[in-house]
């Protein structure tokens, strides 16, 4: 009989380690999966769009280098772009990874943000104005109404 017991009792601690096995395997791909939204899909939308920034970039606009040197584009090479910065228009020669911002499409971006929330904004100011005056109209209609 104490054999019958040993072997139902190492059956059920081999099941138990099985799932703990199984449990931690799954934590660790949850893991895994959380980090890939938090951390690593994120920064390559934001390289992408580094990308693109320095693709798109044209003569005049202004721009930020990673160092923090601020110019004016007026040669663009295929690796390379030259601006013109400070009041004596000293010429810079940098790659083009080294620049991290352009001023001008993000003045632009920010324009065109506000010109879209402007008319919901005006709607509103509308509608509220829309309801004072049918408030206001009521209220000498009724005013009317008692002096009858």
């Amino acid at each position: 009989m104490s054999t019958a017991l040993i072997t139902l009792l190492s059956s059920d601690t081999s099941t138990t380690t099985s799932a703990y096995g199984w449990s931690s395997i799954i934590w660790m791909v949850v893991i895994l999966v959380a980090f890939y939204f938090i951390l690593i899909r994120p920064q390559r939308k934001k390289d992408k769009q580094d990308a693109e920034m320095r693709k798109n970039l044209q003569l005049g606009d202004e721009v930020v280098t990673a160092g923090g040197i601020v110019g004016i584009i007026c040669k663009i090479e295929e690796e390379t772009v030259v601006i013109e910065t400070g009041g004596d228009r000293s010429r810079l020669r940098v790659r083009r990874w080294a620049i991290s911002q352009n001023l001008d499409a993000e003045k632009e971006a920010a324009a065109q943000k506000n010109a879209k929330s402007a008319p919901a904004k005006d709607k509103k100011k509308d509608k509220k104005s829309d309801k004072q005056d049918d408030s206001k109209s009521e209220s000498t209609s009724s005013e009317s109404e008692t002096k009858k």
